[in-house]
């Protein structure tokens, strides 16, 4: 039986690293990719071209998760990953927790709304589109914790631990729109919690930091369900193939260690990118203070002038 539903061989030869990086494109995932750089790049250009100034971080940002989505499904760790739990493990967890912090941190929506052009009065065009989706009740509901919280841990268990995972796994369309549901959860996850786009849920920093904190625990208990399961528990990676010299408990194990280590990786990027946050607001915040207490000063000092030059008015 082909595990991928795309012609891929069963006879992998043991897997390395260097086999794994090695260029094996899924079409779905390569024009995607392509595109979004495509449409990041002439957002950037049409800002440049207009004067304004687009941050270089931003760009390197978007330009590192898209990237790392083509580093797990346009190689031959795409094809590994339908036969070793380990490796279908660590395109999960880049693919849900890597890739979207790096492209949140990139601000497509910001870079959308200041690229794309207004359509007229009376008229809807793609940025008024956008604008009625962000105001939309519909991305109130699904950027609210109350629904992404218990998405991204039903992302896990409700997945891994059901017949669906075997299901999804036994085609191409299905491997596609599992990876797609790994990226969609990542995004609607975390946007809230970075801030940086414009969008209905916009909590304090205190809170973003509890709203991460929330999730992370299951994370962790997850990958410690697998390392510690004394039987495979998923039918897909039951058998792998004899070529990859793999028992399928032990590969089980170490996809629940990567489980388990990947936990802590959102939490520091996400962390280190709320307290930059954190401080340039306060910064923001201080310099306004400044400017306004500036002008009452000035205020001040103008009413006091004024007194002055009536008093003399008066002795003259």
């Amino acid at each position: 039986m082909d595990h991928s539903g795309h012609g891929m061989t069963m006879d992998l030869p043991p897997f390395t690293l260097g086999r794994g990086l090695a260029w094996s494109a899924d079409p779905f995932f390569l024009i995607t990719c392509l595109l979004g750089l495509a449409l990041y790049g002439w957002g950037v250009m049409r800002l440049t071209r207009r004067g304004d100034k687009w941050p270089v971080g931003r760009t390197v940002a978007f330009a590192a998760g898209v990237l790392s989505i083509g580093l797990v499904m346009c190689t031959r760790l795409n094809d590994y990953g339908m036969v070793m739990f380990s490796v279908h493990m660590v395109q999960h967890m880049v693919i849900s927790m890597v890739s979207p912090i790096l492209i949140l941190l990139g601000a497509p929506i910001t870079l959308a709304l200041r690229a794309l052009p207004t359509a007229g009065r009376g008229r809807k065009g793609p940025r008024e589109l956008l604008l009625m989706l962000l105001h939309s009740r519909y991305m109130r509901i699904i950027t609210h914790p109350v629904f992404t919280i218990p998405m991204f841990i039903a992302s896990l268990y409700a997945l891994y631990f059901t017949p669906l995972f075997d299901f999804l796994m036994g085609s191409q369309v299905g491997h596609i729109a599992m990876m797609v549901h790994f990226l969609a959860v990542g995004l609607v996850f975390f946007w809230p919690i970075m801030g940086v786009d414009p969008g209905p849920h916009r909590p304090g920093h205190l809170m973003r930091m509890l709203e991460l904190f929330a999730g992370m625990p299951f994370h962790a208990f997850f990958g410690i369900a697998l390392m510690m399961a004394s039987a495979p528990m998923v039918t897909t990676f039951e058998n792998p193939p004899a070529s990859l010299g793999i028992d399928a408990l032990s590969d089980q194990n170490a996809a629940g260690g990567i489980a388990w280590a990947f936990s802590e990786v959102p939490s520091v990027l996400v962390l280190i990118a709320l307290l930059f946050q954190w401080y340039a607001s306060d910064q923001r915040q201080a310099k306004r203070k400044d400017r306004a207490a500036d002008r009452d000063g000035d205020k001040e000092l103008e009413a006091y002038n004024a007194y002055l030059a009536s008093l003399h008015a008066r002795g003259n």
